[in-house]
Order: C-alpha cells, then sequence, then structure tokens
C-alpha cells in the first residue's frame, strides 16, 4: 500500500492536467473580441416627411345663376370627361327671356330695314338711319346675353376628372355662387413635405445639378407607390412659425390610386461626403449619451463618449469622439469594462461593413 499510493497520486495528477489543458486553451479563444476602426465613406441618408397629396387640378363647382335644382346627371365619385353635363337648373324664366329678346331683335331688324329703304329715297336722314343700325345691334347684344344667361343654368366638366360629394339634390333651391360639388382630375398628383431649414441649406448645397431630385412615397398602408416622383418646385418663403419650407413633388398617378387630400410619407435620399461611419452594434448607451469602446496599443479599452450626426441601416454617421485611426470594439460589449485588457481579433472596416449593407455610392 506505501508504493501504490505515489503511484495513483501521480496518474490522477497527469490526468487532471491533460483534462485542463483544453479547457485553458478554450478560455483563451474565447477571450478574444472583435475590433476594427470606423470606415471613411460617402454614403446616403434615406429621410422621411409627412407628406400631403393634392390633385394636379381640384375645384369647386358652383352655381352660376339662382335656381331650382332641376337634374343631376352623375354621381359622386364618377370619372368624368371634359365637356360632360353635371348639373341642370330650371331654365324656364331664362328661355322666356331668349324669346323676349330674340323678338324684340326682329322688331328692330324690321325697322332697320324700312329705315334703310326710306334713307335710299332720301326720305330720311343718314342719322336716322345710323340710329336704327344702333338699335338693331342692340337687341342682338340682348339675345347673346340672355343666351349666355341660359346657358349658365347648365354645369358641365372643364376638365376630365372625378366628381366629388354632392352639397345639393335634385329640387333644391341653389342661389348664386351655392357650392354644388368639386372635381379633381388625379392623374397627376402634386405631393407637399415640409422640410427644416438646416435640411434645406444641405440639399441646396450637395445638390451637383438642375435636374429633378428623385424621391418615393410610402403610402398609408406602409407600401410604396410604385410609380416615381420628382422634387420640381421649391416654395419662395420659409413659415416663420415652424422654420419649415414647403417642397412639392410631382407623381404620375396613371391608375387613380392616389386621391385628393391623402397622406403619405416622402422618401428622400441625402448624400453625405467622406462620412465616418461604425457599426450601432460597436455603441452602448448611457443615459441619453452613445458611448464606445476603444481599444489602446496595450489592447485595453476606454469609453469615450460619442455624437452620431445621422443613423443609417444598422449603422451610424458619427460626427465626433472618434477618429479613423482609432481601433474600436464590435463585439461583446457586454462582457468587458472600462480599463480591461483584452484580446484582439481585428478585422478591417471594409470586412465588418461588408456585413452590415453600408449604402456607399
Amino acid at each position: 500500500m506505501m508504493h501504490r499510493i505515489p503511484t495513483t497520486l501521480l496518474f490522477l495528477t497527469a490526468f487532471s492536467l491533460v483534462g485542463c489543458k483544453p479547457k485553458a486553451q478554450e478560455h483563451e479563444e474565447e477571450a478574444k473580441f472583435l475590433v476594427s476602426r470606423p470606415l471613411r465613406t460617402n454614403t446616403q441618408l434615406t429621410k422621411e416627411y409627412v407628406a400631403q397629396i393634392r390633385a394636379v387640378q381640384h375645384i369647386e363647382l358652383r352655381a352660376l345663376e339662382k335656381g331650382y335644382l332641376q337634374s343631376t346627371f352623375v354621381d359622386e365619385g364618377q370619372l368624368v370627361t371634359k365637356g360632360a353635363k353635371l348639373f341642370q337648373l330650371m331654365p324656364l324664366i331664362y328661355q322666356a327671356e331668349v324669346q323676349k329678346a330674340s323678338a324684340e331683335a326682329e322688331v328692330t331688324e324690321i325697322e332697320l330695314t324700312n329705315t334703310k329703304m326710306l334713307a335710299d329715297k332720301n326720305v330720311v336722314s343718314p342719322n336716322e338711319l345710323a340710329l336704327a343700325k344702333a338699335k338693331f345691334n342692340k337687341a342682338k347684344a340682348q339675345v347673346a346675353l340672355a343666351t349666355t344667361e341660359k346657358s349658365l343654368t347648365e354645369l358641365r366638366a372643364p376638365f376630365n376628372g372625378i366628381v366629388g360629394r354632392f352639397h345639393v339634390r335634385a329640387g333644391s333651391l341653389v342661389s348664386e355662387g351655392d357650392l354644388l360639388t368639386t372635381l379633381s382630375d388625379n392623374s397627376v398628383v402634386w405631393v407637399y413635405f415640409n422640410v427644416s431649414e438646416s435640411e434645406y441649406l444641405t440639399y441646396k448645397s450637395h445638390k451637383q445639378s438642375d435636374e429633378p431630385t428623385p424621391v418615393k412615397l410610402m403610402m398609408a398602408n406602409g407600401e410604396l407607390f410604385e410609380e416615381p416622383g420628382k422634387v420640381q418646385t421649391i416654395e419662395a418663403d420659409f413659415n416663420n412659425g415652424t422654420g419649415n419650407i414647403a417642397f412639392r413633388a410631382t407623381f404620375s398617378n396613371p391608375k387613380g390610386l392616389l386621391r385628393h387630400d391623402e397622406t403619405g410619407k416622402i422618401l428622400m435620399s441625402v448624400p453625405i461626403v467622406n462620412a465616418l461611419v461604425i457599426p450601432q452594434k460597436a455603441t452602448f448607451d448611457i443615459l441619453d449619451k452613445k458611448f464606445v469602446y476603444v481599444v489602446d496599443e496595450k489592447n485595453v479599452v476606454h469609453s469615450r463618449p460619442i455624437t452620431v450626426s445621422a443613423e443609417l441601416q444598422h449603422v451610424y454617421v458619427v460626427a465626433s469622439g472618434i477618429e479613423e485611426k482609432d481601433r474600436i470594439l464590435v463585439d461583446g460589449l457586454r462582457k468587458v469594462h472600462d480599463g480591461a485588457e483584452i484580446g484582439v481579433d481585428y478585422k478591417e472596416p471594409a470586412d465588418v461593413m461588408g456585413h452590415l449593407e453600408v449604402a456607399s455610392e
């Protein structure tokens, strides 16, 4: 027994040393963390703006004369063509005025004929003939006026469009100027959105040509409108109350999907030149500030606050706090603390960003 104990102890000691070696290697491998540097690149930021959709033509149709609404020839929401008859006011009084004016015109025409015959025989003076002509011309003008007033009892579509809601019904007494309905031509729509002063200055300073800026429209259901749009005009003045200026984008609407007064969001890409970007997962928050771990030449981590100027998909654009030469910790932020020494698994920024969908130009 005295000779067996040392042998057994030696065996157990050797076994334990052999068994611990893989664990030590595994622990050593786990201690290495992914480290990289910020990437300097040209990218673009897609900004969203709340938008209001307007038909390229949207007008109110009002009664031009007073009278009872006799007939309605269309329905609400109906697509009509230019010149289509929409409403008819009772035209009896105006028809009588036309007949009266026509009769008076006939009388003055007969008087003009007789006066001309007498003038040819030098029975009446040239002044009397001129007066007869003037009376006849006045009577013709009265016929034209009465005919025009009668035509105003018919309301026709001034352009192709969609009829809006009716504000009166057949049999209603309407006065001159009363609203009957609206008419919208939405074959093309104008989409208005407000841009802040700083964003406006950035937009104008980075715009390199006079070509309209392409934009997209996200509809209220979250889907993108299939037709592309272009920013074609900017209003002249800023709104003093909000500090914004209105942009107007134009979209073709061949299927009539968009209607007047709809809402949506404009998606506009803004270029960011020479941006310094880092992965979002390389940051952590303390209260309302963002931090990164900077790894020094001795592989010791130090927390450092940064300022983010823009948020892209999976990455941040950094305005200040770190430089392109700094090494930053990308993974394992919760496993380290300020002042800790770590094992470094360094990868180039392009390799790290290649898996993060950075929008490069």
